[in-house]
C-alpha cells in the first residue's frame, strides 16, 4: 500500500478542516486547495497549491469551473496497477492525487433562506459532486472523504499504515453515494416545485 502523498481539500462544512490539514501537513502530505478553503488553510498557517496553479488555468465564470480539468481527474482516475494508465500520466505530467476531502455547497441552506430559483441553481455544486464521484469510484486507491465525522479515523490509519485501509476506503466511497443520490434527489425534490 503506498502513502498518501498529495490531498485535494474543498469544503463548504469548514469544520475542523484546519486542525486535520495540519495533521496531513506534519505527515508530508501536500495540500492542494480551492477559493474559500485555500484562504481557510492559509491563515491556519499552512502551504497551500491552489488549484489553478496545479491547472494552470484560472478559476472561470464566477467559479463554476474550478476544479473539473484532466490534471485534477487524471490524477485521481487513474488506475495505479494498470501498465498503460502509469504510462498515459507519465506523458502527460499528472500527478497522483491519493485523496480528496469535499464536502457539498448547502443547497438546502440555500433554498431554506431564499427560496428563489436563481439563488438555487447557482448554490447546485456541479465540481463538488464530480471530485466525490471521482474518488469513490477509484476507492482501490484514493481515500475520499465527505463527512468531517470521519477526519479523524481517517488520520489514524494513516498515521499508522501511511494511507487507509481498503475496507475503509470502501465504506467512505459507499458513504459518497449514498450523500451524492440524496443531494440530487433535494435539488430534484426543489426544482420539481417550479414550472416555466
Amino acid at each position: 500500500m503506498s502513502k498518501i502523498e498529495r490531498a485535494l481539500i474543498s469544503v463548504t462544512d469548514k469544520s475542523g478542516i484546519v486542525e486535520f490539514a495540519k495533521e496531513l501537513h506534519l505527515l508530508g502530505v501536500e495540500l492542494i486547495s480551492t477559493g474559500g478553503t485555500a484562504k481557510t488553510l492559509r491563515e491556519g498557517g499552512l502551504p497551500v497549491i491552489d488549484i489553478s496553479e496545479l491547472t494552470g488555468f484560472p478559476e472561470i465564470l464566477g467559479g463554476r469551473v474550478k476544479t473539473l480539468h484532466p490534471l485534477v481527474h487524471g490524477g485521481i482516475l487513474f488506475k495505479r496497477e494498470d501498465a498503460q494508465h502509469v504510462e498515459t500520466i507519465k506523458r502527460m505530467n499528472i500527478r497522483p492525487i491519493d485523496m480528496v476531502v469535499v464536502n457539498l455547497y448547502a443547497f438546502d441552506k440555500v433554498v431554506a433562506q431564499r427560496g428563489d430559483l436563481e439563488s438555487a441553481i447557482e448554490n447546485i455544486d456541479i465540481g463538488g459532486p464530480t471530485l466525490l464521484r471521482a474518488s469513490a469510484k477509484n476507492f482501490k486507491y484514493v481515500t475520499v472523504i465527505v463527512d468531517p465525522q470521519d477526519y479523524w479515523r481517517v488520520l489514524e490509519e494513516v498515521k499508522t499504515y501511511g494511507n487507509t485501509t481498503l475496507k475503509t476506503r470502501f465504506e467512505l466511497a459507499k458513504k459518497v453515494f449514498n450523500i451524492t443520490s440524496k443531494y440530487d434527489e433535494m435539488i430534484y425534490n426543489y426544482l420539481s416545485t417550479f414550472e416555466l
